[in-house]
């Protein structure tokens, strides 16, 4: 089948089944367009599958209900097992111009893709002398990064805080940044908030200059700082209600957030009165205040006990639920590698390496380790034998087997069976992100 104003591409099978001629008003087609098969045909063209006029009223058409639709819904995409795509808005203005020149009377559905949600672009071939360029666009859009900082140095006096400190930070991630005490960490987040200006080197932040355009920025960020305090003898409502009126936009419930940070009980109680864990939590809420588009964290669960901790940590995914980004930093490895969707690890002011905590883990420290107890004496040669294994340690009858590769606890599994040893104790020891931050930091202490 061959369309008119379109490539030989064949059109996959039962493209144009069920296709209905477009009434007036219409979102697919004005009175404009060819035909109906030619409107179904270049829909299937750019993934997408026309289901027919819609009623703008009821969000639904006769072979759908409303539930499976949405409102003002004009086609689905095909390659994609998501929900159909919803006219979220007028186009933008690159939009209009491509339906005037290549697609006249067709009204696409408006979407934009984000960082967690790339595919929207999935399979789109617009024929228009623009097509690569458009999906170029979109694709740059939908990684565009959040926080962008490249070439940053800080210096105190002598003592340079951060050298050449260059990352990206995408939208609805949550970014982590570790490293030893004096490494950098609070400084750069400093730098990136404002607070700080480097020596040299840029920081773009939401598409602002957090130094030029600071009163911009203030409204989109919410900072909980390392360090801070409140006068003495302000109630926590009074606080809550305080940072509400700072912002130009309106605040979200200071009641709700309260009652997830567990401070209600504690909503008339002086600043001075309240425990440690307790004024972290309250500073989290004056973070979170004015809904934030980027939240900074820095060191978010110092001083909480473990039911706190995991409180605010279903907090923190909640915010990335919501589209937004989170920048943290802590010294809990179990925090980074639990929330983190990406870690970048610091060292003397240097970033020395950016990646998902499992490809830290798996890129750093290989190694696997099996320990089991066993009633025979002879067993330690037979786990010498097995393939991959670097070393075995014996001590009271617990040999400790260490090596590499994935197939190594499967392998240890085959050998006790193999031989018939019986085992009376099994475990496997992985590392984690701990063993790689020790492995690249060093494990001396430092001040």
């Amino acid at each position: 089948m061959r369309v008119p104003g379109t490539s030989n591409a064949k059109l996959a099978p039962n493209a144009c089944a069920g296709v209905r001629a477009p009434t007036r008003g219409s979102c697919i087609c004005n009175s404009t367009a060819r035909t109906a098969a030619t409107a179904a045909a270049r829909l299937a063209l750019a993934g997408f599958q026309w289901i027919g006029p819609v009623d703008r009223q009821t969000g639904s058409d006769e072979s759908e209900p409303a539930s499976r639709i949405g409102q003002t819904n004009c086609c689905r995409d095909v390659t994609s097992p998501r929900p159909p795509l919803a006219m979220a808005g007028r186009p933008t203005p690159r939009l209009h111009r491509l339906m005037k020149r290549g697609w006249r009377g067709l009204k696409l559905p408006y979407c934009r893709p984000t960082a967690r949600n790339p595919d929207l672009v999935r399979g789109i071939t617009l024929n228009t002398p623009h097509r690569a360029r458009w999906i170029r666009d979109c694709q740059e859009s939908a990684m565009h990064p959040v926080i962008e900082v490249s070439g940053v140095r800080k210096t105190y006096g002598k003592t340079v805080a951060v050298e050449q400190a260059s990352f990206e930070v995408n939208q609805g991630e949550i970014f982590g940044l570790i490293g030893p005490n004096g490494a950098g960490k609070t400084t750069t987040m400093e730098c990136i908030e404002g607070i700080r200006k480097p020596d040299c080197g840029t920081i773009t932040v939401l598409g602002l200059d957090p130094f030029r355009q600071v009163y911009k920025l203030q409204d989109r960020i919410g900072v909980q700082l390392q360090q801070a305090q409140l006068q003495k003898r302000i109630k926590v409502w009074e606080a809550v209600d305080l940072w509400a009126s700072l912002y130009g936009k309106k605040a979200i419930d200071g009641r709700r957030l309260l009652a997830q940070l567990s401070l209600t009980d504690k909503r008339d109680a002086w600043f001075m009165n309240l425990s440690g864990g307790q004024k972290q939590r309250l500073f989290i809420a004056l973070a979170l205040i004015n809904d934030p588009e980027l939240v900074f964290l820095d060191e978010l669960t110092t001083g909480l006990d473990p039911q706190a901790r995991h409180a605010i940590w279903d907090l923190v995914r909640g915010i990335r639920e919501r589209g937004k980004t989170v920048f943290l930093t802590t010294h809990l490895m179990e925090e980074a590698e639990r929330l983190c969707d990406r870690v970048a690890i610091m060292e003397h002011g240097r970033i020395i390496d950016i990646d998902t905590p499992e490809s830290l883990v798996r890129r750093h420290c290989p190694e696997r380790t099996v320990v089991l107890d066993v009633s025979d004496p002879a067993a330690g040669d037979h786990f010498q034998m097995i393939p991959g294994v670097e070393s075995v340690t014996c001590e009271n009858m617990r040999f400790t087997i260490r090596g590499r590769g994935d197939d190594l606890v499967s392998e240890v599994i085959r050998c006790l069976s193999e031989n018939w040893i019986r085992v009376t104790d099994f475990r496997t020891v992985l590392p984690n992100l701990e063993d790689v931050f020790l492995k690249l930091t060093g494990r001396s202490i430092r001040e």
